[in-house]
């Protein structure tokens, strides 16, 4: 997830707090969009990821 993190900072120029609000959008979006079948691996992939993007607890 941190390299997710510092490329959106890099190439968006994000904030941390930006990047993670970032995260979690795209979490959403994706969640909407896979069949049901696939939902399991979008919750896999940001498991980690906090609801208020604020916490950095969930960086590896």
């Amino acid at each position: 997830m941190q390299e997710l993190v510092q490329l959106l900072k890099d190439k968006a120029g994000l904030t941390d707090e930006q990047a993670h609000k970032a995260i979690l959008a795209m979490k959403e979006f994706l969640s909407g969009k896979v069949p049901p079948m696939f939902s399991g691996v979008v919750n896999k992939f940001f498991a980690d990821a906090k609801k208020d993007g604020a916490d950095d607890s969930f960086m590896p």
